[in-house]
């Protein structure tokens, strides 16, 4: 038997939304068979800010105890799974500084040859979800990455449509993550250990 694939989830969540998804892809990956670490990015927005939004001071505590997401976590890992939260279309900045922080790792070709995806929540409806997942895929091409989206490989991609990687509608907190966006993180994350596992072992 072939030892686990090494699966790290690393994440920056505001209020929680993204927090959520990447419990469930973690949960769908362990009963896939991957060895998976859970990693959020560090914080940077000023407390103040962070006090303004109930939500995001709550996400923030209920969060602590994850461990911080550190380069040597993308190096163990055969395949990576970023969350974000869409800014403007774009990845928040606290996980932008987190891959910005990476250099030394892509010059010594550590981050190339895994298998990397994504995944993603806005407030709106067609608010930014595709077009942050795709800005989050260009630094996957620096790195010599293989880009291993859903698309629509299980008939449940046609009901949320979004073959780029996982994405949640919350509406400001109205809409709890649910059914919907569970089976599109069980159909992602089977996708992306499925493929690192036949990328490892030679016969993809």
């Amino acid at each position: 038997m072939s030892s686990p694939v090494k699966l790290a989830v690393v994440y920056y969540s505001a209020t929680g939304v993204v927090a959520e998804t990447a419990n469930a892809l973690v949960a769908e990956a362990e009963a896939a068979g991957a060895e998976v670490r859970l990693r959020r990015v560090a914080e940077l927005a000023p407390d103040e800010a962070v006090d303004a939004n109930p939500a995001w001071r709550a996400n923030l505590e209920a969060t602590r105890a994850i461990a911080e997401a550190t380069p040597d976590d993308l190096v163990w890992a055969d395949a990576v799974i970023f969350g974000s939260p869409t800014r403007y279309g774009n990845v928040a900045a606290q996980l932008k500084q987190f891959i910005d922080s990476l250099g030394p790792q892509w010059q010594q070709g550590l981050l190339a040859d895994k298998v990397y995806s994504g995944f993603t929540s806005s407030s709106t409806k067609h608010g930014g979800q595709e077009s942050t997942l795709l800005a989050l895929y260009n630094s996957v091409h620096h790195f010599g990455g293989i880009l291993v989206g859903p698309g629509y490989t299980d008939g449940s991609k046609f009901v949320d449509g979004n073959p780029y990687g996982t994405s949640h509608v919350d509406g400001q907190g109205q809409f709890k993550v649910d059914g919907e966006t569970r089976q599109a993180a069980a159909v992602q994350a089977r996708r992306v250990v499925n493929v690192a596992r036949a990328l490892r072992d030679g016969s993809a």
